[in-house]
């Protein structure tokens, strides 16, 4: 039977669309958005509970990758939200992803730096948006619930998503505003600072939001023409003004530890329970996970800094 073009396309996107992984309690499929009104590809990878499928709206995190990642990447939060009846769905930023790894290696330095331009770091929030608006006015907008939304993301995907939350940075004498209003909580990932800014408290003060920032004594990032000690992550926490704001800082681990490049199985299982536990604080007001983490991985921890009246 020879196929109508309208028949192969709808046959093409419910490809892209068919489940790539399931499991018992969640399934994980992949969707090629393309914002038109930028010209731009924003993929993702969807994590979805069961209980979505059967009336239920579960709340969702939107995941924002580290440079030269990609929707794959943080897979182990991606499963364990999914597992616990939290959608996660995971972005990929065309521009200072995968692709950077890519080419000519003797070029790989005007890659790294071109991807942490100021006009990249917009795009990314923009792709943030342009995805959550994409979920939540699709098919799948039953499943979600838009009142429980978080924004989460590791490195540059920490810095979009304190965009996101509320941080505003000026250009040229004008502060850019990219808070999206849906995004009620966010966890932060070894933040780096913002790029060429020097009064942190001025961009971060605009975030409300609760948020989570998770680090280790050890993360430091090295990339050429850029370096950030452990330090900064601290500052980055200490800027940020939320008054419900938590800090962990895990004893060892590299800046890349939260990856799934590096097997560290306790680091990441005691970064899955906190990030839970903290989403439960927010969206159920329960607080007993959390209230339990500190304790149940203390001797993983260098440091930790429970939200105001904890």
């Amino acid at each position: 039977m020879k196929l109508t073009r309208r028949a192969l396309t709808t046959a093409l996107l419910l490809a892209l669309a068919a489940p790539l992984h399931a499991a018992d309690t969640h399934s994980v499929s992949d969707f090629d958005w393309v914002d038109g009104a930028r010209s731009r590809a924003v993929p993702v990878r969807l994590y979805l509970p069961l209980q979505a499928s059967a009336g239920q709206p579960v709340p969702l995190v939107v995941f924002s990758h580290g440079i030269g990642g990609s929707r794959q990447g943080y897979s182990y939060l991606g499963h364990h939200f999914a597992s616990q009846g939290v959608a996660s769905l995971h972005l990929q930023h065309i521009g200072s992803d995968r692709q950077i790894w890519s080419g000519n290696p003797f070029a790989m330095v005007g890659r790294l730096q071109g991807a942490a331009q100021h006009a990249e770091a917009i795009a990314r929030v923009h792709d943030l948006r342009f995805a959550l608006d994409q979920l939540l006015a699709g098919e799948l907008a039953t499943k979600i619930d838009a009142r429980r939304i978080a924004a989460a993301g590791h490195s540059y995907g920490a810095n979009t998503t304190l965009l996101a939350a509320g941080a505003r940075v000026e250009r040229d004498g004008h502060a850019l505003d990219f808070r999206d209003p849906r995004v009620k909580a966010a966890i932060v990932i070894s933040a780096p600072p913002f790029y060429g800014e020097t009064a942190p408290e001025k961009i971060l003060g605009a975030v409300t939001v609760p948020t989570l920032h998770v680090t280790t004594a050890d993360d430091v990032i090295r990339i050429p023409g850029y370096y950030s000690d452990a330090g900064d992550r601290v500052k980055v926490f200490d800027a940020t003004g939320s008054a419900r704001k938590t800090l962990a800082v895990f004893a060892g681990g590299s800046h890349s530890v939260f990856t799934d490049r590096v097997n560290n199985p306790g680091l990441k299982q005691a970064t899955q329970a906190l990030s839970l536990a903290f989403l439960h604080s927010v969206f159920d007001d329960d607080d007993a996970a959390l209230k339990l983490w500190p304790q149940r991985f203390a001797t993983l921890l260098s440091r930790f800094t429970p939200a105001a009246g904890f």
